[in-house]
């Protein structure tokens, strides 16, 4: 009895794996499709990383301009004072 189950067992891992496998196999329409897919999501990953580094350049010139500002406003304090 344990022997059949260990049969049926192996003959459903069997056709399972083999359905898989069909099922990874992929039509050059579906690779050309998947192969655009993956470049738009590539070119949408890298516009958003030049958005991010651009709004990182602007917040730290930001900076450098308040912080000239401030020691070019003691400068002139401790020049008239």
């Amino acid at each position: 009895m344990k022997r059949i189950a260990a049969y049926f067992l192996l003959a459903a891992l069997c056709v399972a794996c083999s359905a898989s496998a069909q099922a990874q196999r992929m039509t050059p329409e579906q690779y050309a499709k998947q192969s655009k897919k993956d470049a738009k999501k590539q070119q949408k990953m890298l516009k958003k990383a030049n958005k991010k580094q651009s709004k990182a350049q602007k917040k730290f010139e930001k900076a450098q301009r308040k912080a000239n500002k401030k020691a070019n406003k003691d400068l002139r304090k401790r020049r008239t004072g």
